[in-house]
């Protein structure tokens, strides 16, 4: 596979993906079953080394990225990224050191086991009945960007989406497409960041 040019971040610059690579991508999700989660928070702090918090209840700021192996021993990893004109949720087929340099680095994005946390616990282990795309439509400029995926096992679902809190410490409001990764575990809190229903 060829090697896609890194930006100074730790995601790749890429005009590669396509709406139609990316369907194919959801489609090869669905139907399997997820084994393993792992977050990319970026560390920071005196030593530089020291995860970012990522736990705030009902989402997750994993900022680079999440990566989920299924169990059929396949990789997928979702990460922000520019493909669509502007930055929005992709997602490969494939290891996240495909798509993120400096992994385990000072500064650098940290792996971090989140399979037995209690908010995956609804799609861990289970069949993975629909993989949805939530496009966000600029028709003046005619462009579509992906916000988030919506991984569903029957009436279970978790978003992954491209967005962040306006604030720091988190209050009220959200951001979608932004430079950062967040997951959404309730319907009600997808809604309050602003990712639409899927149709």
């Amino acid at each position: 596979m060829a090697q896609l040019p890194m930006s100074r971040d730790a995601v790749p610059v890429s005009s590669l993906l396509t709406a139609v690579g990316y369907e194919r991508t959801t489609a090869l999700l669905r139907g399997r079953r997820i084994r393993r989660v792992v977050y990319y928070p970026l560390s920071g702090g005196e030593g530089r080394r020291d995860v970012e918090d990522w736990d705030f209840g009902p989402w997750h700021q994993p900022t680079m990225g999440v990566e989920l192996f299924t169990d059929d021993g396949a990789r997928f990893s979702a990460v922000w990224g520019s493909s669509f004109d502007h930055y929005g949720l992709e997602l490969f087929p494939g290891p996240m050191a495909d798509h993120l340099r400096r992994i385990g680095e000072p500064c650098g994005p940290v792996p971090v086991e989140v399979t037995d946390h209690p908010r995956w616990s609804t799609l861990v282990g289970r069949e993975l009945t629909c993989v949805d795309i939530v496009w966000s439509e600029d028709r003046e400029r005619g462009i579509r960007v992906p916000d988030a995926i919506r991984l569903c096992a029957r009436e279970r679902a978790v978003w992954i989406a491209a967005g962040r809190p306006a604030e720091w410490p988190p209050e009220e409001v959200y951001y979608l497409g932004t430079d950062d990764v967040m997951v959404v575990f309730t319907a009600e809190f997808a809604a309050k960041v602003g990712i639409p229903l899927v149709r």
